[in-house]
Protein backbone atom coordinates (compact mmCIF):
# COMPACT_ATOMS: atom_id res chain seq x y z
CA UNK A 1 0.00 0.00 0.00
CA UNK A 2 1.31 3.43 -0.89
CA UNK A 3 0.31 6.69 0.69
CA UNK A 4 1.52 10.28 0.49
CA UNK A 5 4.04 10.82 -2.31
CA UNK A 6 6.91 8.33 -2.22
CA UNK A 7 6.04 7.03 1.23
CA UNK A 8 5.83 3.24 1.12
CA UNK A 9 3.77 1.54 3.81
CA UNK A 10 4.54 -2.16 4.36
CA UNK A 11 1.86 -4.88 4.51
CA UNK A 12 0.16 -4.96 7.87
CA UNK A 13 0.71 -1.26 8.50
CA UNK A 14 -1.52 0.14 11.25
CA UNK A 15 -1.86 3.76 12.30
CA UNK A 16 -1.65 3.62 16.10
CA UNK A 17 0.14 6.80 17.25
CA UNK A 18 0.65 7.70 20.88
CA UNK A 19 -0.87 10.85 22.39
CA UNK A 20 2.48 12.66 22.12
CA UNK A 21 2.92 11.66 18.49
CA UNK A 22 -0.59 12.78 17.58
CA UNK A 23 0.02 16.19 19.10
CA UNK A 24 3.59 16.84 17.97
CA UNK A 25 3.54 15.45 14.44
CA UNK A 26 -0.09 16.00 13.43
CA UNK A 27 -2.01 18.55 15.52
CA UNK A 28 0.83 21.07 15.85
CA UNK A 29 1.61 20.92 12.14
CA UNK A 30 -2.06 21.09 11.14
CA UNK A 31 -2.67 24.17 13.26
CA UNK A 32 0.41 25.81 11.79
CA UNK A 33 -0.58 25.15 8.19
CA UNK A 34 2.38 22.82 7.70
CA UNK A 35 2.27 19.67 5.54
CA UNK A 36 1.85 16.25 7.13
CA UNK A 37 4.01 13.26 6.32
CA UNK A 38 1.01 11.42 4.85
CA UNK A 39 -2.72 12.18 4.40
CA UNK A 40 -3.88 9.68 6.99
CA UNK A 41 -6.28 11.94 8.93
CA UNK A 42 -9.47 13.24 7.29
CA UNK A 43 -11.03 16.66 7.87
CA UNK A 44 -14.61 16.22 9.09
CA UNK A 45 -16.99 18.35 11.14
CA UNK A 46 -17.65 15.59 13.66
CA UNK A 47 -20.67 17.21 15.25
CA UNK A 48 -22.69 16.98 12.04
CA UNK A 49 -22.61 13.19 12.00
CA UNK A 50 -23.52 10.27 14.20
CA UNK A 51 -20.46 8.37 15.46
CA UNK A 52 -21.46 5.17 13.63
CA UNK A 53 -21.38 7.11 10.33
CA UNK A 54 -17.82 8.34 10.84
CA UNK A 55 -15.76 5.20 10.04
CA UNK A 56 -16.67 5.39 6.35
CA UNK A 57 -15.49 9.02 6.28
CA UNK A 58 -12.06 8.21 7.72
CA UNK A 59 -8.94 7.69 5.63
CA UNK A 60 -8.45 4.29 7.22
CA UNK A 61 -8.79 2.30 10.40
CA UNK A 62 -10.40 -0.88 11.71
CA UNK A 63 -11.31 -0.25 15.34
CA UNK A 64 -10.40 3.41 15.81
CA UNK A 65 -10.57 6.40 13.48
CA UNK A 66 -8.86 9.79 13.45
CA UNK A 67 -10.17 13.16 12.29
CA UNK A 68 -9.29 16.83 12.21
CA UNK A 69 -12.39 18.80 13.14
CA UNK A 70 -13.10 22.54 13.46
CA UNK A 71 -13.12 23.44 17.13
CA UNK A 72 -16.63 24.09 18.44
CA UNK A 73 -16.23 27.15 20.68
CA UNK A 74 -19.86 27.17 21.74
CA UNK A 75 -19.33 24.11 23.91
CA UNK A 76 -15.74 24.25 25.22
CA UNK A 77 -16.26 22.07 28.30
CA UNK A 78 -19.78 20.68 28.22
CA UNK A 79 -22.08 18.87 25.83
CA UNK A 80 -21.65 18.87 22.07
CA UNK A 81 -24.96 18.39 20.22
CA UNK A 82 -25.17 15.82 17.44
CA UNK A 83 -27.80 14.54 15.00
CA UNK A 84 -29.02 11.56 17.04
CA UNK A 85 -27.64 12.53 20.42
CA UNK A 86 -24.81 14.43 22.04
CA UNK A 87 -21.22 14.07 23.20
CA UNK A 88 -20.72 14.54 26.92
CA UNK A 89 -17.42 15.16 28.67
CA UNK A 90 -16.26 12.34 30.95
CA UNK A 91 -13.55 12.66 33.57
CA UNK A 92 -10.89 15.31 33.96
CA UNK A 93 -8.83 16.75 31.12
CA UNK A 94 -5.30 15.35 30.81
CA UNK A 95 -2.18 17.25 29.71
CA UNK A 96 -0.13 15.87 26.81
CA UNK A 97 3.59 16.57 26.67
CA UNK A 98 6.27 17.15 29.27
CA UNK A 99 7.71 18.98 31.06
CA UNK A 100 5.37 21.65 29.69
CA UNK A 101 1.97 20.49 28.37
CA UNK A 102 1.63 21.01 24.62
CA UNK A 103 -2.01 19.95 24.35
CA UNK A 104 -5.04 18.97 26.41
CA UNK A 105 -6.80 15.62 25.99
CA UNK A 106 -10.53 15.50 26.72
CA UNK A 107 -12.57 12.29 26.84
CA UNK A 108 -16.20 12.34 25.73
CA UNK A 109 -18.96 9.71 25.63
CA UNK A 110 -21.79 9.70 23.11
CA UNK A 111 -25.35 9.68 24.47
CA UNK A 112 -28.15 8.73 22.06
CA UNK A 113 -31.38 10.73 22.35
CA UNK A 114 -32.02 14.12 23.89
CA UNK A 115 -30.73 15.41 27.24
CA UNK A 116 -31.38 14.76 30.02
CA UNK A 117 -32.82 11.38 28.96
CA UNK A 118 -30.00 10.37 26.67
CA UNK A 119 -28.81 6.77 26.72
CA UNK A 120 -25.09 6.21 27.27
CA UNK A 121 -23.49 4.32 24.39
CA UNK A 122 -20.15 2.61 23.86
CA UNK A 123 -18.86 5.32 21.51
CA UNK A 124 -15.85 7.20 22.88
CA UNK A 125 -14.05 10.30 21.60
CA UNK A 126 -10.63 11.57 22.63
CA UNK A 127 -10.35 15.23 21.68
CA UNK A 128 -6.92 16.89 21.53
CA UNK A 129 -6.55 20.67 21.48
CA UNK A 130 -3.48 22.90 21.81
CA UNK A 131 -2.75 24.16 25.31
CA UNK A 132 -1.72 27.64 26.42
CA UNK A 133 -2.29 29.31 23.07
CA UNK A 134 -1.09 32.90 23.25
CA UNK A 135 -4.35 34.75 22.72
CA UNK A 136 -2.66 38.08 22.14
CA UNK A 137 -0.42 36.62 19.45
CA UNK A 138 -3.27 34.60 17.96
CA UNK A 139 -5.29 37.79 17.71
CA UNK A 140 -2.83 39.36 15.28
CA UNK A 141 -4.45 40.14 11.99
CA UNK A 142 -3.47 39.63 8.41
CA UNK A 143 -3.67 42.25 5.70
CA UNK A 144 -7.25 41.14 5.08
CA UNK A 145 -8.00 41.93 8.74
CA UNK A 146 -8.88 38.32 9.59
CA UNK A 147 -7.77 37.06 12.99
CA UNK A 148 -5.51 34.00 13.03
CA UNK A 149 -6.18 31.33 15.62
CA UNK A 150 -3.82 28.46 16.35
CA UNK A 151 -6.59 26.46 18.01
CA UNK A 152 -9.00 26.46 15.08
CA UNK A 153 -8.54 22.69 14.80
CA UNK A 154 -8.86 19.78 17.18
CA UNK A 155 -7.69 16.22 16.52
CA UNK A 156 -10.13 13.49 17.51
CA UNK A 157 -9.87 9.73 17.98
CA UNK A 158 -13.18 7.84 17.70
CA UNK A 159 -13.77 4.22 18.72
CA UNK A 160 -16.39 1.86 20.09
CA UNK A 161 -15.55 -0.06 23.27
CA UNK A 162 -17.09 -3.23 21.84
CA UNK A 163 -15.09 -3.02 18.63
CA UNK A 164 -18.22 -2.94 16.44
CA UNK A 165 -20.22 -0.38 14.49
CA UNK A 166 -23.01 0.04 17.01
CA UNK A 167 -25.99 2.04 15.80
CA UNK A 168 -28.85 3.51 17.81
CA UNK A 169 -32.38 4.17 16.63
CA UNK A 170 -34.52 6.94 18.12
CA UNK A 171 -38.28 6.73 18.43
CA UNK A 172 -40.77 9.56 18.93
CA UNK A 173 -38.35 12.40 18.28
CA UNK A 174 -35.71 11.01 20.60
CA UNK A 175 -38.00 10.14 23.52
CA UNK A 176 -36.96 6.47 23.43
CA UNK A 177 -33.67 5.05 22.30
CA UNK A 178 -32.75 1.48 21.44
CA UNK A 179 -29.63 -0.14 19.98
CA UNK A 180 -29.90 -1.14 16.35
CA UNK A 181 -27.97 -3.93 14.66
CA UNK A 182 -24.24 -3.81 15.30
CA UNK A 183 -21.76 -4.81 12.62
CA UNK A 184 -18.01 -5.21 12.45
CA UNK A 185 -16.04 -2.81 10.31
CA UNK A 186 -13.23 -4.15 8.15
CA UNK A 187 -11.96 -0.85 6.85
CA UNK A 188 -11.62 -2.19 3.30
CA UNK A 189 -14.02 0.41 1.91
CA UNK A 190 -11.56 3.10 2.90
CA UNK A 191 -8.84 1.86 0.52
CA UNK A 192 -10.34 3.86 -2.36
CA UNK A 193 -10.43 7.00 -0.19
CA UNK A 194 -6.84 6.35 0.86
CA UNK A 195 -5.74 6.21 -2.77
CA UNK A 196 -7.76 9.30 -3.65
CA UNK A 197 -6.19 11.17 -0.74
CA UNK A 198 -2.75 10.11 -1.95
CA UNK A 199 -3.50 11.55 -5.39
CA UNK A 200 -4.75 14.85 -3.96
CA UNK A 201 -1.76 15.00 -1.65
CA UNK A 202 0.51 14.84 -4.68
CA UNK A 203 -1.45 17.34 -6.76
CA UNK A 204 -2.31 19.94 -4.13
CA UNK A 205 0.62 21.58 -2.44
CA UNK A 206 -0.18 23.50 0.77
CA UNK A 207 -0.09 27.28 0.70
CA UNK A 208 2.08 28.53 3.50
CA UNK A 209 0.72 31.33 5.62
CA UNK A 210 3.73 33.26 6.86
CA UNK A 211 1.84 34.98 9.68
CA UNK A 212 0.37 31.74 11.01
CA UNK A 213 3.76 30.07 10.70
CA UNK A 214 5.24 32.78 12.94
CA UNK A 215 2.39 32.39 15.42
CA UNK A 216 3.13 28.69 15.69
CA UNK A 217 6.70 29.36 16.78
CA UNK A 218 6.07 29.18 20.50
CA UNK A 219 4.00 26.02 20.21
CA UNK A 220 6.50 24.23 17.98
CA UNK A 221 9.34 25.26 20.28
CA UNK A 222 7.46 23.68 23.17
CA UNK A 223 6.95 20.54 21.10
CA UNK A 224 10.68 20.30 20.37
CA UNK A 225 11.50 20.42 24.07
CA UNK A 226 8.73 18.05 25.11
CA UNK A 227 9.60 14.46 25.93
CA UNK A 228 7.82 11.75 23.99
CA UNK A 229 6.81 8.92 26.25
CA UNK A 230 7.89 5.49 24.84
Amino acid sequence: MECGGALQLPPGFRFHPTDDELVMYYLCRKCGGLPLAAPVIAEVDLYKFNPWDLPEKAMGGEKEWYFFSPRDRKYPNGQRPNRAGYWRAAGADKPVGSPRPVAIKKALVFYAGKPPRGVKTNWIMHEYRLADVDRSAAARKTKSNNALRLDDWVLCRIYNKKGVIERYDTVDAGEDVKPATASRYTGSQNQTKFNRARHLHRQKQPKYNRDKFMLLGDVMQTCMHATIEP
